[in-house]
């Protein structure tokens, strides 16, 4: 029946209607309109936020990677171990979209096939969640100085660039004081290979970034 009309027009459709509220709740509070929640919940089903899935985070997150390196025509990149446990430790507000974004910047963001856990850009990750990342495997254990605010690298540029670049360069710096500077450590806890550490730290050493010794 359209709006206002007693008139039934047959349709041979089932609609599928989702969302992250309570619905509910939202119609008791006046913000959803109450008979159209009674035309729609003929077949409700509740499914937990990812934050309480956890073991699908990997599975939807490889399956996303190998699906948009397919649509852009490129080689499956691979998550490195530490990238998998830096998915996993995350609370997901954002569910499978925000997931969906994590993966698509990380690609960008990716040196010589590998995504590392520097590559996921989390909006509302701190330095203070790194501390437990746990191995997965043999996944390297980052140890970061959470007193240390991500955003105290003053890069030129696109304000968005600077955003991902400064996570990422602040996590190379503290495990290089961390390994006392010994890149062979450095690279292996980072999940990187030494390759591409010399040329990450080749790109701070252009933004006048001092390296520690």
């Amino acid at each position: 029946e359209r709006l206002g009309s007693r008139k039934t027009i047959k349709l041979n459709i089932r609609v599928i209607a989702t969302s992250n509220r309570n619905m509910k709740q939202a119609v008791a509070n006046g913000d959803f309109r109450e008979d159209l929640y009674y035309r729609l919940n003929v077949f409700p089903l509740a499914w937990l936020p990812l934050t309480e899935r956890k073991g699908d985070i990997l599975p939807i997150a490889e399956h996303l990677l190998k699906l948009h390196c397919k649509q852009n025509n490129m080689p499956i990149l691979e998550l490195l171990n530490c990238a998998k446990a830096k998915l996993q430790i995350y609370h997901w507000p954002g569910n499978v979209r925000e997931l969906d974004n994590v993966i698509q910047r990380a690609m960008i963001l990716a040196v010589d096939g590998k995504i590392t856990d520097a590559d996921l850009i989390l909006e509302d990750f701190t330095t203070a969640d790194l501390q437990v990342i746990a191995p997965i495997g043999q996944a390297p254990q980052l140890h970061i100085k959470a007193e240390v605010p991500v955003r105290s690298i003053n890069l030129p540029g696109e304000p968005l660039g600077n955003e991902l670049r400064q996570q990422e360069y602040h996590i190379i710096l503290e495990t290089l004081i961390g390994c006392h500077g010994v890149r062979k450590d450095v690279s292996e806890k980072l999940g990187i290979s030494p390759r591409t550490l010399r040329y990450k730290l080749a790109k701070m050493r252009e933004q006048g970034i001092e390296i520690p010794a």
